[in-house]
């Protein structure tokens, strides 16, 4: 098969990785981190990296019976704050993995995620993506919290010294609903020096800090083909992605 890959940068490590073990012919995308935040923004990007895999003619497609077409389009988001709903398949399947965000990706299944989640309600999760790709944002719509990642600096400057300590304690709020830091680990790129990152800031924000070990079965499943009903979700041509139920998590439509 040919798939085309469609992801977010916070993954490059693990997709490539198991891009470059897959049986499949493998052409990777990715974008930029943040867009969850900015679920209409991801939606709209991703919709056009879609639509753009349909008439991309790669090189070694040349004479091939199917030229410029994958056989599937393969997407390494998860639900992400509704960001995929509404995704359409066009001429080309869509492939899903059932998941809420990307977290369930570096776990490894949504088992293991809604275990964790409902063990451990309070944790904030860092793999080594989330911190290699901290500086690459995606600003903030309106909607989405315009102003929310500006440093206190940038709020001085622009709303004055009085207003600018209001809004970065309402900024920095978000601390208070987390006692943990998670680190997952996967053993790939400088991992003891990311770890010591997430312990730093663990340290600062007054968090516990837990190691947990990673497992790429769900991206190694993605990009070998390995498309259950049960993990992943096929939209077929003309259909659009839409929220399913607890345990399915998105549909078809």
């Amino acid at each position: 098969m040919r798939i085309k890959v469609i992801a977010c940068e916070v993954m490059f490590r693990e997709i490539c990785l198991c891009a470059a073990r897959s049986p499949h012919t493998i052409d990777v995308e990715f974008l930029k981190r943040g867009l969850h935040d900015n679920p209409d923004t991801l939606r709209e990007q991703a919709q056009q990296s879609i639509d753009a895999a349909e008439v991309a003619l790669p090189s070694w497609a040349m004479g091939s019976a199917n030229p410029g077409k994958y056989d599937a389009i393969a997407l390494g988001y998860g639900l992400c704050s509704n960001g995929i709903l509404g995704l359409a398949a066009r001429e080309t399947p869509l492939v899903i993995p059932r998941a809420h965000d990307c977290i369930t990706f570096f776990l490894g299944s949504k088992d293991s995620y809604h275990r964790h989640f409902h063990d451990e309600p309070g944790t904030y999760w860092y793999t080594s993506g989330w911190i290699e790709r901290a500086g690459s944002h995606v600003p903030r719509t309106k909607e989405g919290g315009e102003g929310m990642q500006a440093s206190y600096e940038e709020l001085v400057e622009k709303y004055g010294a009085d207003n600018a300590a209001y809004l970065y304690e309402v900024q920095q709020s978000w601390i208070k609903n987390y006692s943990r830091a998670a680190f997952i680990d996967l053993n790939l790129g400088p991992h003891e020096r990311l770890r010591e990152e997430v312990m730093r800031v663990a340290a600062e924000r007054g968090w516990a800090l837990a190691d947990l070990p990673g497992d790429l079965r769900l991206i190694r499943k993605l990009l070998d083909g390995e498309w259950d009903a049960t993990e992943f979700l096929v939209v077929q041509r003309g259909q659009r992605v839409m929220r399913g139920g607890d345990e399915e998590i998105i549909a078809a439509e």
